[in-house]
């Protein structure tokens, strides 16, 4: 079979990949490894068996350290971006008072929520809607508030004190159903109002509706026994219904929405509260889905804020995506007042979702899953006269996919279902299920290569060429041969080849697609390094590394090919050396490029500059994230920048602790899932990696850059018995590691193999107002 590594190599000329600095020598097949006292040894091995002694073991240890991350509020946070938020993927909601008024205000939105008019595009005729807002109304004046929003429970608890008494609530959000419970003391009373939103884009903040928009019409109610609805109906069709319920101290609600269907919503909704489980047995199910997830992987780092903000990050996409949901929109499940009210395509969902590779959680990719889903509609999506081989989606779309794709030579954005598909890509790499390459990546990428190559011709060079394509965002007349194109159709190529080989596909395309990855004109470069496209340099500041994708995230140019260095490094630097239109992706994009190249100081000062409070748009109290409106993927992004100081895994190697900052000593990584589906767990004390553990769920081959150093290394099988190994020419160590199998490396004696929190040696406050 062919490897991933020479089929880019291929794609770069035939660049190879040079050695890097010798790594230790690991033990080989019989070379002895002495029991350690007190273990015992296998039966008839003479070795002796070993385990990690996992310290996050049990729900008190992980109860505690979860209270450390918990986001805190001594004032009253008064805009979205400073309020506690609840969801299940679906139903969303944030916390704050409520404007204008003495109440606090919970919002009451859903990821299914849109309207029906693709006529109208997506900002307007297929955008999110706005559902509503419950208020929490004290009778006095509020004077202080004390909330806690626990992430090990999911919950926001606290209370509110007024000049009257105080109220004592909590709420979560669990299988479409908003729960809340709240009591009053003094003079204070509990009084819920649920207040309905119209349904009009959230667009209307920055332009009026497009010619011919007719407003959707008003709400109605209902009620039937105790329950009170809301129902919405919408112009092009379909039905928005928001049912609750007061029982004593005790508030359930839920909404629901059908298309075409005028009436399932109602009935959907007021089925769903009549049949809903008391609070108390809601509750219990919901802790016991949130202590199972937090469970799946453990990280650990020695800077209090930026851990704590790591684990918001993990609460806050489990809380906005679920496997078969909605595909996150700009906003996640949280709708407020936005231009962006629909789900953009040329970097937003891309970033969205890589987090979910590493940290051990493919249930949360609702990407993966709208892709499969949506396969008709991508189709559609393109010209008719292309539809027979091709597919694709435009800029923005609804949860559906619904957007016209520009045709290459249109001066559109033509790569945007080829990056999505990377993500696909990555969730098969990292789970290697064949069911998913074999029913979405290949048929829709193969889809997606065949648009480009209606278009891709032949000049006097003897080389291929674009036409005329927009890289996402770049202020300029669209050029030819756009990097960001170039470097997608390079990997789509390339990608094809790989999973057809999986598959034992005898595609007729695949001349084609090798035609192509010989004979495609080369990046453009000038003397700042990677340009935009042929004859247009990077000349403005840019918000987007459009033009960096064969860098990151796609490694086709990367660090390990010492030929491709001085332009890797001059071509990112010179991206940040125009800083006006920077934006917060822009400074975690930086982050994970520096990581690549191994330099941990240089990558956190990038991810920093997203925290600092004096740039133009900075992380939010709550970690959320706002330009002109919400932006949930910057945030997830820089957590998968910290992903990628702490471990990589691309070009068929994993890479333990490759960018870990000078000043953290300590670092822990436990069940940290790479490509190749391994899990890798690993611990760094005083500098040094002291040993990793890697378990393989796939039985793909294994290659490894440890760290190790203090002496010649051990690799041994669970079993104890000395691992097969085999040092490569590029310094990488290959582990004969079977499915289901693990293998532990260290260096020199056998040190404590423990999973634990390390100690904080960069204190910060609590996020939140604490």
């Amino acid at each position: 079979m062919t490897s991933r590594r020479a089929v880019l190599g291929t794609v770069l000329g035939g660049t190879t990949l040079a050695a890097l600095p010798t790594v230790a020598e690991a033990a080989s097949t019989g070379t002895p490894a002495g029991a350690v006292e007190g273990e015992g040894l296998a039966a008839g091995t003479g070795r002796a068996p070993w385990t990690l002694r996992n310290r996050m073991d049990s729900s008190g240890a992980w109860a505690g350290f979860l209270r450390q991350q918990d986001l805190i509020w001594r004032k009253l946070p008064k805009l979205w971006h400073e309020g506690p938020f609840l969801g299940d993927g679906r139903l969303g909601t944030m916390v704050y008072q409520d404007p204008g008024t003495n109440g606090i205000r919970f919002t009451v939105q859903h990821g299914e929520v849109q309207d029906h008019r693709p006529e109208f595009g997506s900002g307007w005729g297929t955008c999110r809607l706005p559902v509503g807002h419950l208020t929490l109304d004290p009778v006095g004046t509020v004077t202080a508030v004390d909330w806690r929003l626990s992430l090990w429970n999911a919950e926001l608890t606290g209370t509110v004190t007024t000049d009257k008494g105080s109220l004592t609530f909590a709420a979560f959000i669990h299988d479409g159903i908003l729960a809340a419970r709240a009591t009053a003391d003094g003079d204070e009373k509990v009084r819920w109002t649920f207040h309905p939103e119209e349904a009009i884009s959230p667009r209307k903040i920055s332009e009026e509706p497009p010619a011919g928009y007719v407003a959707n019409p008003p709400w109605t109610t209902r009620t039937t026994g105790d329950i009170e609805q809301v129902l919405q109906p919408l112009t092009g069709g379909g039905q928005t219904a928001t049912a609750h319920r007061r029982s004593g101290d005790d508030l359930l609600l839920t909404v629901a929405h059908s298309h075409p269907s005028d009436t399932r919503a109602g009935e959907a909704s007021l089925k769903k509260i009549q049949r809903a489980d008391a609070y108390g047995v809601l509750r219990d199910r919901h802790t016991r889905w949130w202590h199972a997830f937090y469970r799946k992987s453990f990280v650990s780092i020695p800077d209090e804020r930026l851990q704590s903000f790591h684990w918001i990050q993990l609460y806050k996409i489990a809380s906005a995506s679920r496997e078969g949901g909605p595909v996150m929109a700009t906003s996640g499940p949280w709708l407020e007042p936005t231009p962006w009210p629909a789900v953009w395509w040329n970097l937003n969902v891309q970033l969205e979702y890589w987090i979910v590779h590493g940290s051990n959680h493919p249930e949360l990719d609702s990407l993966a899953s709208t892709l499969r889903q949506n396969q008709e509609q991508l189709i559609a999506n393109v010209p008719a006269a292309y539809r027979s081989d091709s597919a694709g989606v435009g800029r923005s779309s609804d949860m559906f996919m619904n957007r016209s794709a520009p045709s290459p030579g249109s001066g559109g954005e033509s790569g945007n279902l080829t990056w999505a598909l990377h993500n696909a890509w990555l969730s098969y790499r990292h789970t290697m299920n064949e069911a998913l390459l074999r029913d979405t990546v290949y048929p829709l990428l193969r889809r997606a290569m065949n648009y480009y190559l209606h278009f891709l011709q032949p000049e006097d060079d003897g080389k291929l060429h674009l036409p005329s394509t927009l890289s996402p965002e770049y202020p300029v007349v669209p050029p030819k041969d756009t990097n960001y194109d170039l470097a997608l159709l390079r990997w789509g190529c390339a990608t094809l080849l790989e999973a057809a080989e999986r598959l034992g596909v005898d595609d007729p395309l695949k001349p084609r697609w090798r035609e192509v990855l010989a004979k495609l004109t080369p990046y453009p470069v000038d003397g700042n390094g990677f340009m935009i496209g042929a004859d247009t340099p990077y000349a403005q500041s840019h918000r987007h590394y459009s033009h960096l994708l064969m860098v990151y995230p796609l490694y086709l140019v990367n660090w390990d090919q010492p030929e491709q260095r001085a332009l890797i490094e001059k071509s990112v630097a010179h991206w940040h050396a125009l800083t006006g239109a920077h934006r917060g992706y822009s400074y975690t994009g930086a982050a994970s490029l520096y990581a690549m190249m191994g330099r941990g100081d240089t990558a956190l000062s990038y991810l920093k500059k997203f925290f600092d409070p004096t740039t133009r748009y900075p992380c939010r109290a709550n970690t959320h994230y706002t330009e002109a409106g919400p932006v949930i993927e910057t945030p997830l992004s820089a957590s998968q920048s910290l992903h990628d100081m702490l471990c990589q895994s691309w070009g068929g190697v994993v890479r333990v602790f490759p960018a870990v900052p000078d000043s953290w000593a300590d670092v822990t990584l436990h069940d940290f899932r790479t490509q190749g589906a391994f899990l890798v767990s690993a611990a760094r004390t005083g500098g040094l990696t002291r040993f990793v553990r890697v378990r393989s769920l796939a039985g793909e081959p294994l290659k490894l850059r440890h760290g190790l150093t203090g002496g010649p290394v051990t690799a041994l099988l669970d079993d104890g018995s000395p691992a097969r190994t085999r040092p490569t020419d590029d310094g990488t160590l290959a582990i004969d590691l079977p499915k289901n199998r693990e293998v532990l490396l260290y260096a020199g004696r056998r040190p404590d193999l423990v999973i634990a929190p390390v100690t904080v040696s960069e204190p910060g406050e609590p996020w939140g107002l604490p």
